[in-house]
């Protein structure tokens, strides 16, 4: 399936905002994966489809994260993090891509986890630096992207976790388990 393929499928599910949004994911995704040595087409996908599932009627994300052992934890934590999981569940079963690696990056873009792989990395940041994000401290992890991949993923993630702290929100476990990580590939 070729790029303008994928926009179209994605596009349906998509507000116009949300569109633009993926459109500016995808961008800094290309650029990401040539910088940091992910495979281009891989993260190009896994943008584009990165919030497949994301205005999903909630019920219908809770039974798929039931019904197919997603994470049942999940369900404890702030709804804005079922669309991940249930979108990789829906984009193999819908859209038919059965690459794990794209599937885990989408799986992974919003709680992140422990041990991600560069291309999981690379959609993670990538969401959260595109250019029509505009919100505190997200310049300067715009500027970090452009000379370390991991530093500026520890400042997104504290820059997150100090925003979920301060509205007092639950943060999932893997969120942590992603930042401490980090942390430790940096001290050895």
């Amino acid at each position: 399936m070729n790029k303008e393929e994928a926009l179209s499928i994605v596009k349906e599910h998509l507000t116009e905002h949300r569109y633009i949004h993926t459109c500016g994911v995808m961008e800094t995704a290309i650029h990401l994966a040539a910088k940091y040595g992910a495979d281009v087409k891989k993260a190009e996908v896994a943008a584009i489809f990165h919030d497949y599932a994301k205005f999903r009627d909630k019920d219908e994300m809770k039974e798929i994260i039931l019904s197919h052992h997603l994470g049942d934890d999940l369900l404890d934590y702030n709804a804005e993090l079922w669309h991940a999981p249930v979108g990789a569940y829906f984009v193999e079963k819908e859209v038919g891509i059965e690459d794990d690696e794209v599937l885990e990056a989408i799986r992974n873009h919003t709680s992140g986890k422990r041990k991600m792989t560069v291309l999981d990395k690379v959609v993670y940041l990538a969401d959260y630096i595109e250019p029509n994000r505009q919100f505190p401290g997200v310049e300067e992890v715009r500027a970090m992207a452009e000379t370390s991949l991991d530093e500026a993923l520890i400042a997104s993630l504290r820059n997150t976790m100090t925003f979920l702290m301060k509205k007092n929100q639950a943060i999932h476990p893997d969120t942590f388990r992603f930042y401490n990580g980090l942390i430790f590939d940096r001290r050895s």
